[in-house]
């Protein structure tokens, strides 16, 4: 009697951990939503007739390039082919300028490091 005691409570002992371990595998393995950040409207109330309703404005940010950073997907910007209309200096062997948002951007073909960055007119 006292054998088959001690052996059931060695195997909850051991059991307390397996579930513990089970019921943190069973969390949520989706991938996190994303917030979207929208701006807030500080006005007076409304009465709820005159209230309009809208979706919510999503803001943009812009990424801010700096000489010396890869830039993995140049080849999905507008390469430009006519630098000296831009204003821009022949680009090097291997290097070619880039247009993104309002700068242009010349790029290591065979890297992606940014070598120089010049902001559009």
């Amino acid at each position: 009697m006292k054998k088959a005691f001690i052996v059931s409570i060695a195997a909850l002992l051991m059991a307390a951990p397996l579930a513990q371990a089970q019921a943190q595998a069973r969390s949520d393995h989706r991938k996190p939503q994303v917030e979207v950040q929208t701006r807030s409207d500080h006005r007076k109330p409304q009465s709820h007739s005159q209230i309009k309703k809208s979706a919510p404005q999503k803001v943009l940010s812009k990424k801010h390039w700096s000489k010396g950073q890869r830039m993995n997907d140049w080849k999905k910007h507008s390469s430009v082919s006519d630098y000296k209309r831009h204003g821009l200096r022949k680009p090097g062997s291997g290097q070619r300028w880039v247009q993104v948002d309002n700068q242009y951007v010349l790029i290591s073909i065979a890297s992606g490091l940014i070598a120089g960055i010049v902001a559009g007119r």
